[in-house]
């Protein structure tokens, strides 16, 4: 069975030696945001994922969560309702809350490496409080106040959790084809029917109330996405004097059987004429959908980083432990039966893969969260456009490229393994199944790559790429006779000039036929995120030699930079030749079988 050790070095090191996340979090106005707090966050979170969430992943898989079909009861494997307990008295769950609704206050990026740390240890029990900070920030931003007064505080504290019910059987991806109404009341209330599907942590045994935040169709709605809102819909009945009643009409009809997260709960939702609550305005939910989803993305992406950190350091164990063959080289062990088969440079390709794009991935989702916390709390208006854009820009890049690279990363572990990793007792296939889902919900990364360059990039006329190519430039300027970044600056400066370049060749040729945007969307994607990485990479080694990080420290970061420009960057080629290629290299395909 696997084990897990929150990597709190590498965690302390992207935030304080390279996003100088302390003297940030200050500018901000992040009094308590002081280092001494953070490094006890820090510590106690790694705590509490190592003994208490990482024993049960193998229980949560392996027991599932089961339906009393009679009640619509869902039952959670053993363990996971007592940690939830110790999450909440912990003060987890209102970490990065606001103060007056029960909440600690902290930067949202102090939330990042506990999201990290759950999702490592145990990604099916973080699914049950993941959802509820995309219903908080939906109802900050577009709740009325009595809303807020009487949800809020409970989803904060944990004692409710948050769930959101967007799609519907029919609809996939397509949410102007819900057919969810919302048949208004005398009360000021409303009647919600219909069916969603694929609802994480839809019904569960953790907490008294759950909040579903529902799209639905009002009866004058018009059609598509024009005719969308938003609905709060609590199991249990809240008044707006925040009390509680009966059970609403919402009931779990059942639970779908999947591949991974066994110990997650994915519910099909049927609500019959259950009582709810507009949030925002009419035929507007788009707008309270987009802020929970940007929540979640970024949620999302940070659980492929976890579950690669936790595959690479089982691989780690077991690589060097293992004996089987002799070095090509020669005997590396002479005095055992075998060499460890870390010594063979194949499987040092795959472990070295991983840590690179795990290492980096780490920055890219860290930025992402600090460019949010920025843009939510900085005095200066245009800084906080700034960093709104480029948060927005990130975040499908952080999405797909995270949950992408899980996959690989936990493919390269489980392959470190041979056959043992086919096999249940060192847990790496869990991981495996588990990192798939990671590449679909909350959009696909086909869905995150056409969000990227047909709505971040071209619609948005690139308002979140410039600022980032400006970061990009400005490092290379700084360090342009920096003797010893020169050979990560030169290939740096030649992938952002490239990027720029591909971004004008597929706006001109979207011009003249919009389907280019979908031929070129995933590649161009891919890209991106290689080229983000190329710039932490960079950044990591100048921050590394300018830090008091021992000796053997700074040339790990070194030589892994190295590894990431010798072998991963050059990915960025077949990306853009995919991109030349356009839409032409993509023949037309039967709608019918031949």
């Amino acid at each position: 069975m696997s084990s897990y050790k929150a990597p709190l070095a590498d965690m302390r090191f992207a935030l304080f030696d390279v996003l100088d996340a302390e003297a940030q979090f200050q500018r901000l106005g992040f009094t308590d945001a002081t280092r001494d707090v953070l490094d006890a966050v820090l510590d106690e979170a790694g705590r509490f994922t190592e003994t208490v969430l990482a024993p049960l992943n193998p229980v949560g898989d392996r027991e599932g969560c089961k339906l009393d079909v009679s009640i619509g009861a869902v039952t959670t494997p053993s363990g996971f309702r007592q940690a939830y307990v110790q999450f909440v008295d912990g003060g987890w769950a209102g970490l990065t809350s606001p103060v007056e609704f029960g909440g600690q206050g902290l930067p949202q990026l102090v939330g990042v490496p506990l999201k990290e740390m759950i999702d490592a240890a145990n990604l099916a029990w973080g699914n049950f409080p993941l959802l509820s900070h995309g219903a908080i920030e939906a109802l900050l931003h577009h709740g009325e106040t009595w809303q807020q007064e009487a949800f809020l505080k409970p989803l904060v504290e944990g004692r409710w959790t948050g769930t959101m019910c967007l799609t519907e059987p029919h609809c996939g991806s397509d949410l102007g084809l819900l057919k969810t109404r919302a048949e208004p009341n005398d009360d000021g209330s409303y009647s919600i029917t219909g069916t969603k599907i694929f609802i994480t942590a839809g019904e569960h045994d953790f907490t008294d109330n759950i909040v579903h935040l529902v799209l639905a169709r009002l009866p004058d709605a018009p059609a598509g996405s024009k005719g969308i809102s938003l609905f709060v819909v609590p199991r249990e009945r809240v008044a707006q004097d925040g009390s509680t009643g009966e059970r609403n009409a919402v009931r779990c009809g059942s639970l779908e059987h999947k591949m991974g997260i066994h110990g997650s709960a994915t519910c099909v939702m049927n609500f019959d004429g259950a009582q709810g609550y507009l949030v925002g305005a009419p035929h507007k939910g788009l707008m309270g959908m987009f802020t929970m989803m940007n929540s979640a993305r970024l949620g999302v992406g940070l659980q492929g980083l976890g579950l690669s950190e936790r595959a690479l350091q089982s691989a780690l164990r077991y690589s060097r432990e293992r004996l089987q063959m002799r070095a090509l080289s020669g005997a590396k062990f002479p005095e055992k039966p075998a060499d460890p088969i870390i010594v063979h440079p194949d499987v040092r390709r795959m472990l070295l893969t991983c840590k690179a794009l795990i290492e980096g991935g780490r920055l890219m989702g860290y930025d992402a969260a600090m460019q949010g916390d920025i843009a939510a709390n900085s005095s200066d208006a245009a800084e906080r456009e700034l960093a709104d854009a480029q948060a927005g820009f990130l975040t499908p890049i952080v999405k797909a490229c995270l949950t992408e690279w899980g996959v690989e990363c936990t493919y390269n572990a489980l392959q470190c393994f041979g056959g043992h990793g086919y096999i249940a007792e060192h847990g790496m296939e869990q991981l495996a199944r588990d990192a798939r889902i990671t590449t679909l919900y909350e959009g696909t990364t086909g869905i995150q790559a056409l969000d990227l360059l047909g709505r971040k990039i071209l619609a948005m006329k690139g308002a979140g790429l410039k600022p980032f190519l400006a970061r990009v430039h400005a490092f290379c300027e700084e360090n342009a006779g920096n003797e010893s970044l020169a050979e990560f600056v030169g290939p740096l400066r030649e992938t952002a000039t490239r990027w720029q370049q591909l971004t004008m060749q597929i706006g001109q040729r979207a011009a003249g036929n919009a389907d280019e945007i979908g031929a070129a969307s995933f590649d161009y994607l891919m890209y991106s995120g290689y080229a983000v990485l190329a710039y932490w990479w960079a950044r990591s080694v100048a921050a590394a030699d300018a830090s008091t990080h021992p000796q053997a420290f700074k040339d790990d970061k070194r030589a892994t930079a190295r590894f990431y420009f010798a072998r991963i960057l050059p990915r960025t080629l077949t990306h853009s030749a995919a991109i030349e290629s356009g839409v032409a290299g993509l023949p037309e395909l039967a709608v019918e079988a031949v």
